[in-house]
Order: C-alpha cells, then structure tokens, then sequence
C-alpha cells in the first residue's frame, strides 16, 4: 500500500534536528517517524507530508524531497509550501492549510496514495478536506486534545479572548471535531484517553465513544535499535562526562527528562524530593535539559515560558540547600539520552515522569527499554502501560504521594527495572504499532470511498461561548 501522513506542522528531516526544543517539536514527531519507518520496513511505500520551511533559522526544512538514512522512496519526507516561508508556530497555521491541501492534491496528481493517517488537529483537518475532494480514507490520531488543553489552562469567560488570541482553540476544537466526524478510525494509545478525551463536552455529538467501530486503541512503541540494554556509540564519552560531574557513586539518581514546560509538572517532582530528607539524602536529581549547560548561570537565555517554569524549581533547591546535589544534562540526541538511561540504570537508579496528565508517554518506555525503573503520573497512559505492576504509579498533584512512590521504587529498583523492560519488550514495539495501524488501514482500504461534501473553516466559537458560561 501507498500511506500518506499528514502533519503539516513541518519539522522532519533526517537528523531529527531540534526535536523536543520547541512545543511543536514534541513527542509526536517521534511517534510519526516511527510508525512510518516500521511501515517501510514492512514493504510499504510511506510519504510523510508536512510543511516547506525556507528560512534562515531553519535549513534543515527547505527541501522539497527529503530521505532518512537507509531509506530510498520507500519512505519520503515531503514537503509542501503553504502560507509563506517562514517558520509559522502550529497556532499560526491555520488559515493556510487549504492551500496546504491543494498543493498535496497537485502534487500527487491522478496518482494519490491509498490511504491517509492524520496527525494531531491540523492533520485531521488537512485529511478530512482532502477526503471530501477525493474520497481517500483516513484514520485521526489527535496525541493531544485542545479541550483537555483549554480546561488544564484554566480557560474561562475573564480570559476567554486572551486564551483564543494565544491557542486559537475555537479553530483547533472545530478542526477536531471535523476530523473525528470524518475519519474511517479514530486512534487512541490507551483506552482511558478514548473515554476520557474523546467524551468532552466539547466534542458531543462529533464521535460516540461508546462505539467500537469509530475507535482503535494502538499503543505506541519503542526504538529499540536506540533504546535498550545494550551501549551505543555515545555511552563511553557520555559516561566519562558524567563521572567528571562528580555525583556520587554510591547514592540512586532520579532522572527527569521532559520539555520545561508547566504541564510536565517538574515542579511537583523536585518539590516532593526536595522536601524528603529521607529521599535527598539517600538520592541525587539529574535534570535533563536540552540546549542548557547550566541553567543557574544561563535561564535568561530560555524562553519566558521556560523561565516561568525553572524559576521556582531552581528556587526550590535553594532554599532546601540541594544546588550541589542536582545535576543538569544538556543531550542533544536520543542517542546521548538512551546513553543517560543506561548509566543511571547500572546505579540502579529511576526515571521519573510527574505529568499533571500523559496521554500516553514515550518517555517511560523509553527509560525501561534501557533498564531504567520508572515512577509515573496516575494520570493517562502510564496508568495502563504500568497496569501489571512493572512501574510505581503517583498522584502529580500530590507531593506525599510522589514522595511515597520514589521511596518504594528506590526500594525495589532492580526489580522493577527488570519488569518494565520486560513490559516494553512483549507489548510496546513500533513494528507492533505498525501492524496494528496496517490492520485498521487495509480494513479502511477495502471499504473504499467516495468524495464527500465541502467542508467550511473549522469554527467551534459558539459551541465553546457555550460551555464557557
């Protein structure tokens, strides 16, 4: 089969350039990439389609046709101008996504793939236009829902406009709604995320949850030619690096690697060991931070969002006195971060994930491939990825509890290490994601398709008036 991902966003190119150091450069290019490789590798002809960036900031985006290392037109990435040149945030997109879509159509011609599978609200919106022109199936895999978003921002009737003005949620919501209308399957990672995302007031009427038909529940997996037991290329360089850090040999880490952002609730985490003598003593924190050597010295360099996060964490070790007891890591590559994992792993040390809410969370099974024992939010994903025991489960809102779930995984480390990797290994693959995916697909393939009617701007203004009052 010929499969077309659409993400328009932009931001794929062969050396994963600044993945994970801009909100758009998040976990679902990761996931994207993968499922399209395991798809390649299975036989099928991938196109990953997304946006032509020709700016200065970032080259790594302007060429019209691109190629992963060990990849020929199996798999392409290809990209496609709409709405100028440059660099645009996702939010800025939208009113260029029409012509985002007639550029796919024109330059795929009479020979348009078999099937589509959309990423995130532009994706859907992009598919489910395309779908009404030609009739080409697809599945909507939305990774994050802007309902969930507005509600965990706090949006309400006295910052109403602010909140439209900065995330464009009236676009994003009415785009969602369009794609779960439309789409042959809707993908979820986890079944708690169909019932709990997809039953928002917000999208009522758009999708039953209750109906099995609409939904396939498809969790993510693993690189495991990067993340596993086994040392890579960077792991002696790495480990001379941290050994010179200094650090103690004889004292457990807890790794924190995620984005500083607010809803990552690193805060929470720190405050929880911060505040446990029994726990400080006894543990050291690294925190991975990309594009920062030493944030003590360097946060004026971040961004204001960065900075309103980090501040208050940094704050937090000073009063308890822990500035020498934290370590900060600059990696600027999954290879750099799996060679992390695995030498805090030989210390039988943690990985910690303290979300306020993970749809489903790469990074956990990530940290377990590599033999890393692992405490997670409650809240989404890892609740069901941890559900035979093979990680610690915490409440993000509550410190005690983070602290009572550090405790008992440094307790148990090296058995709990053993049992997520084990979980990842028999469960969470990206060949196996692909299969499932391929599944859904060649089902949607067989049902064929026929153009539908003509789709407005994607508008949920009036809906959300409403559930704001």
């Amino acid at each position: 089969m010929h499969i077309l991902f659409f993400n328009p966003q932009g931001n794929f190119d062969p050396s994963d350039a600044h993945l994970t150091e801009h909100p758009d450069f998040g976990g679902q290019l990761v996931y994207v990439k993968e499922v399209a490789m395991a798809m390649a590798d299975a036989g099928h002809r991938v196109d990953i389609v997304t946006r032509q960036i020709v700016d200065p900031d970032w080259p790594e985006f302007s060429e019209a046709i691109d190629r992963y290392d060990g990849y020929g037109d199996e798999l392409r990435i290809v990209r496609l101008p709409c709405g100028g040149q440059r660099f645009l945030a996702k939010e800025e997109l939208w009113p260029h996504l029409p012509e985002f879509v007639s550029n796919t159509r024109a330059f795929y011609g009479a020979g348009l793939p078999d099937f589509m599978t959309a990423h995130y609200a532009d994706g859907g919106y992009c598919a489910a236009l395309m779908q009404s022109e030609t009739g080409l199936g697809f599945t909507f895999t939305g990774h994050s829902l802007g309902a969930q978003k507005l509600d965990k921002l706090g949006m309400g009737r006295s910052n109403a406009d602010e909140m439209e003005k900065r995330f464009r949620f009236s676009t994003r919501i009415g785009a969602e709604r369009m794609s779960m209308e439309r789409a042959y399957r809707i993908i979820t990672s986890t079944g708690q995320e169909r019932m709990e995302q997809y039953s928002h007031p917000l999208y009522r009427g758009a999708v039953d949850v209750n109906d099995d038909a609409r939904f396939a529940v498809i969790p993510p997996g693993v690189n495991t030619r990067v993340f596993s037991v086994e040392r890579g290329a960077d792991d002696e360089k790495l480990a001379a690096r941290l050994d010179a850090a200094g650090g103690s040999e004889e004292r457990q880490s807890l790794v924190i690697s995620s984005r500083i952002d607010e809803k990552k609730n690193i805060g929470k985490a720190v405050e929880a060991w911060a505040g446990s003598p029994a726990l400080n003593q006894r543990s050291d924190l690294v925190l991975c931070i990309r594009g920062v050597d030493d944030p003590w010295t360097e946060i004026g360099s971040m961004s204001s969002e960065e900075q309103d996060v980090l501040t208050p964490i940094l704050e937090t070790l000073r009063q308890a006195g822990l500035q020498d007891r934290v370590r900060f890591l600059n990696l600027q590559s999954q290879s750099e971060l799996a060679a992390c994992y695995r030498y805090f792993a030989r210390r039988n040390s943690l990985f910690v994930l303290p979300s306020v809410y993970e749809p489903f969370g790469l990074a956990p099974i990530e940290a377990a491939a590599c033999g890393l024992a692992c405490v997670a939010t409650a809240n989404g994903g890892p609740s069901e990825i941890f559900a035979d025991g093979s990680g610690i489960l915490v409440d993000p809102f509550d410190a005690d509890d983070i602290a009572r779930g550090l405790t008992e995984a440094l307790d148990r480390a090296p058995e709990l290490a053993r049992l997520g990797r084990r979980r990842v290994l028999d469960k969470y693959t990206w060949n196996k994601t692909a299969d499932r995916y391929l599944d859904v697909i060649s089902d949607g393939v067989a049902g064929g398709g026929a153009p539908g009617e003509a789709l407005g701007e994607p508008d949920a203004s009036g809906r959300l008036a409403d559930y704001l009052r």
